[in-house]
Order: structure tokens, then sequence, then C-alpha cells
């Protein structure tokens, strides 16, 4: 594709006055692989920032955790993000990191608990940040202050186009917006956020990690990252699955007996369904793998395991209604 290179004496655009919009699944850290794609995007560095002139990039979020240059690719992503030329919305793992960072409300103990397999998902993070701690805490209070969802009116052709992390809930992000006004949370939600149950919970966990359905009759499995797991992860769009198997939606595969059996009345009402009649959506968070394509007339995930040497995508949004495949772009991540 032929690179439009910004011009240095211009301005980035605002939120909502882009002529385009690049949006950008799960970076993990992989620093260096964004950068080329932010080049390959037509954005330069100029005086320390990637800029465009007239396009804006958004983040999908987990740009923390797993990979060589986590510090890198904040650093990218926070003076884009501040100069304008960047939106970032929050993914799981950088509201984690702010919760297993946050002290509790009892001596010794954090917001999110220091398990083994909680401290295994950070601490490639704080092992990169070891001798920069003050550096860290200003990007934990930075996270604090991102959206958990972005809905932007694209100037040219009016049409509204969406991004979250993981899953759009229209009931749960109306319940957000009651209180919070647009897709901001604060210190408050943050400690809420770990009391099981909660409004806050529900909203964190369905925006930043999707729906997740348990394994029946208490099994578990270990996926192919190593962790155990005792649920996974399924589809929230507009489908017509009738097992478990259909409803999946992750790399690993779940046991084949539990992928045979029908979807149960308790597991369906729990369901959110994005349906065609909806804005176009982007999401991330899903680790997919092979030629990214829109999973839907109108949903795009872009997450497709770029710190597990896939490749790291962003869809060049120019305000259409329907999402078409050859507005993806991506680079490689090589081992």
């Amino acid at each position: 594709m032929t690179a439009t290179l910004p011009n240095p004496s211009s301005h980035p655009p605002l939120q909502g006055e882009a002529n385009g919009y690049d949006l950008i699944g799960d970076v993990h850290g992989c620093g260096q692989s964004l950068e080329r794609l932010l080049l390959l995007l037509g954005y330069q560095k100029i005086a320390g920032v990637y800029r465009h002139h007239e396009r804006q990039a958004i983040f999908l979020g987990d740009v923390v955790d797993r990979g060589p240059r986590i510090r890198e690719a904040l650093h990218i992503v926070r003076d884009m993000v501040e100069q304008g030329s960047a939106l970032m919305i929050l993914g799981n793992h950088e509201f984690n990191a702010i919760t297993y960072c946050t002290p509790g409300p009892t001596a010794g103990e954090y917001l999110r608990p220091h398990t083994p397999a909680n401290a295994r998902q950070i601490n490639e993070t704080l092992t990169q940040f070891a001798h920069h701690p003050r550096e860290w805490q200003e990007f934990l209070h930075w996270f604090a202050g991102l959206p958990l969802f972005l809905e932007i009116r694209h100037p040219g052709t009016g049409q509204i186009f969406r991004a979250v992390h993981a899953c759009w809930d229209q009931q749960i992000i109306d319940q957000h917006r009651a209180i919070y006004g647009d897709g901001h949370i604060d210190w408050t939600f943050i400690n809420r956020s770990v009391q099981k149950g909660s409004a806050e919970s529900i909203t964190k966990q369905r925006l930043t990690g999707g729906v997740d359905l348990p394994l029946p009759q208490g099994e578990t499995m270990v996926a192919s990252d190593g962790y155990v797991r005792r649920a996974f992860r399924t589809k929230f769009w507009g489908h017509s699955a009738q097992t478990y198997g259909q409803l999946l939606f992750q790399p690993d595969p779940i046991p084949e007996h539990i992928a045979r059996t029908k979807i149960s009345a308790e597991h369906r009402a729990q369901m959110v369904h994005y349906d065609e009649s909806q804005p176009p959506l982007f999401i991330g968070h899903y680790w997919l793998k092979g030629h990214p394509r829109p999973l839907a007339p109108n949903l795009a995930c872009l997450d497709y395991s770029a710190v597990k040497f896939g490749r790291l995508v962003a869809y060049r949004m120019d305000g259409e209604a329907q999402l078409q495949p050859d507005k993806f772009v991506w680079v490689y991540v090589d081992p």
C-alpha cells in the first residue's frame, strides 16, 4: 500500500474530526512491531511522537504484559494520546495492572490478589519497569484516566462506529453512561470493581473480558499459554449456535464432549447479541489466527496474536457502514 506521510507543520485532528481512524489491536509489548505498523499506516515520528496530519489511531487495549518492549510500546502510545494523534481504551491487562498494584483496605493486601497466576500475568511488565518505579506509577494513574469504550461519529459520513476491548453490551454501557456520562471510570469504580457481584465488577468483566462460560462440573483445561482454565470465551454477536462448540471463540478447543453439548437455557440467557443492525464495532482480546477479515459485516476483531509471533493488525476506518476485507493492514511479528 502507499503510505501517506503527515505534514510536520500540521496538528493531529481531534476525536470526531479526523478524516480517518486506524484501529490497532493488542500490542502486548511488541514495541518494535508497533513502530513498523505505524510507519506502514503513514504515521511519521515528529518531535518524538508519531503523528498523522488527517488520521487518528485508536488502540484497543492490552498494550502491556508478555512482550519484550512493554515500556517502549507504552511510551509510544501515551505520547500519541497526550499529543492528540491517538486514543486508547482500557484492556483487561491494563485494568488488572491497576488493581494488582493498588493496595486494598487490609494492610499488606492488594485489590487484585497476588496469586501465582496473577503474578505470572504481570511479571514481564513489572520486570521491565523494575528500575523505573516512578514511571510505572505514572502509567498506572494514566490507565485510570482511560475509557472502557468509545463511540465516534465519523465527520465525513456521519456513520457511528464503536470500540471496546472485548464485548459491547448495550445495557451495561447505558448504565455506565448514566453515572459517568461516557466511557471513563474513576477510583471509586476501580475499588468497587473487585467486589464480587457489584455493578462495577460486572461492567469491567463484560467490557474488557467478554462473556466467559464455565466448564461444567468443575472441569478444567490447560490453554496453549500454560494457564489452567475453568471457563472459555464465547461469541457475543448475532449467531445461531446450538452447541457450546459453535459458541466457542478462542484458539484453544474445549473438550469434545462439551463442544457437542447443547447450550443450556441458563447460559443462553447470559449471552449478548450484537446483531448486524448495530454500528460497526472493533474489538481485541481474542487471540485470533490466520488472515484478518471481518467477523460480521459490522464487526472486526483486531487481535491476531502479535506477541505469539502472529500479526499486529490495524483496520483503516473511513466511515463505512460495512467493514471491508481490504481495509485490514498488518505487520508480521518476527521471532
